[in-house]
């Protein structure tokens, strides 16, 4: 499989906005993705802002400071700000949705088996308090329409069904499933759904208006490059009443502000909200890049990767080849191999071989009895990323 490099002028541009130890090669964006000088910057100066004078900060600059990237963020997301709580990532945003939503002996939480673990672990254990059932619904690649994975995942809907839970970008896989048409057979049915898109944020065009859809909860520090620590949750106006939050504090608005639904979220405590906040500045340099080069250039790049990786494996893609599949992360099938035996928690040894031996810094991920390696691509990267990558795999199957 031959594909040109794609041209590295947004690279040549925008990578020192980046810093990484010499001789890394970092290709893991998907799972922890590391901001630019300037977000970094700006959470540093926010948390100054904080230690200076906290009283001031706390009871008259922190929710104006939350509500300012809360209505930038809203209409980068494509939402409507009134619906949309900071939270400090997507898993927190999962864990107040599923405090949220009552279960009972019987009922049923819809999943699949491209959800992400914690995702799963999470549901499995609110089931079990409840004596309610996790239904994991098997959706197999390959698959040869969009359409198809809506009838699949919304073919596992009952009676009992109470939730729907589905990722937008799968974390393993990095496919795009179809949520908009997954909402709309779904709430035919009478279900509600929750969106888990940490990986959608900028990667790829959203709207979640247009998507329909109940909840949608998301981590910043993915393909938006916000700090760690940043991220939100979307509750339908339907749903705003009865979302309780993770943490019970004081409640209401430390500034006197009249009682609103997220005063609960704002106000955790001595939270230091710097990595939301900073936020703000993370949207900015992505829009002085131009979202559409960036997913352009991301994208290209992935698809680099996965033709060079194929010449090295032999073996062929799950899902087809296009920006309707996949945005700026691609995973690649390996060979089972007995490293499938030997796997230690969550590294496999050839993801060790490569970080020991090469300093490239790459997660080899196990699914459904499969083995992939997942290549992610940001503005700091580049083609000869790419071919190192190649030249090294292909020397660690060779032993």
């Amino acid at each position: 499989m031959t594909i040109a490099a794609p041209d590295s002028a947004l690279y040549e541009k925008w990578h020192r906005e980046w810093r990484f130890p010499d001789g890394v090669t970092y290709l893991n964006h998907g799972s922890f993705g590391p901001s630019p000088i300037r977000v970094q910057n700006a959470r540093q100066e926010w948390s100054a802002t904080l230690e200076r004078q906290p009283m001031d900060f706390y009871l008259r600059q922190m929710e104006l400071a939350i509500d300012g990237t809360v209505n930038k963020l809203s209409e980068f997301v494509g939402v409507k700000a009134d619906g949309l709580i900071a939270v400090d990532n997507a898993t927190v945003g999962m864990n107040i949705v599923a405090r949220s939503i009552e279960l009972n002996p019987g009922d049923e939480i819809l999943t699949t088996t491209h959800d992400y673990g914690a995702v799963l672990r999470l549901w499995r254990s609110a089931c079990r308090d409840a004596g309610a059932e996790l239904k994991v619904q098997h959706v197999d690649l390959p698959v040869s329409s969009s359409d198809e994975i809506a009838e699949t995942i919304v073919g596992g809907i009952t009676a009992r069904t109470k939730l729907l839970i589905v990722s937008h970008v799968t974390s393993v896989t990095g496919t795009i499933f179809p949520v908009q048409e997954i909402c709309r057979r779904a709430h035919e049915k009478g279900v509600p759904v929750c969106v888990d898109g940490p990986h959608a944020i900028a990667m790829i065009p959203l709207a979640i208006r247009d998507i329909g859809c109940d909840f949608y909860t998301a981590s910043c520090h993915k393909w938006l490059c916000g700090p760690f620590g940043s991220g939100f949750l979307y509750v339908d106006s339907r749903y705003r009443r009865q979302v309780k939050p993770s943490i019970i504090s004081w409640g209401g608005s430390v500034s006197g502000r009249q009682p609103h639904w997220k005063d609960e979220f704002n106000w955790l405590g001595t939270r230091d909200p710097a990595p939301f906040v900073a936020v703000s500045t993370a949207i900015d340099v992505l829009r002085e890049c131009g979202l559409e080069a960036f997913r352009g250039y991301t994208h290209a790049l992935a698809r680099y990767a996965r033709a060079r990786l194929v010449d090295v494996t032999g073996l062929e893609p799950l899902i087809p080849d296009g920006p309707e599949w996949y945005g700026s992360m691609i995973s690649l099938p390996l060979a089972e191999g007995g490293e499938m035996d030997q796997v230690q928690g969550y590294r496999d040894p050839l993801q060790d071989r490569l970080w020991e031996n090469h300093r490239i810094e790459i997660p080899i991920m196990h699914w459904q009895g499969r083995r992939f390696i997942r290549v992610s691509c940001h503005l700091y990267n580049c083609p000869q990323h790419v071919d190192y990558l190649a030249e090294c795999l292909a020397k660690e199957l060779a032993k």
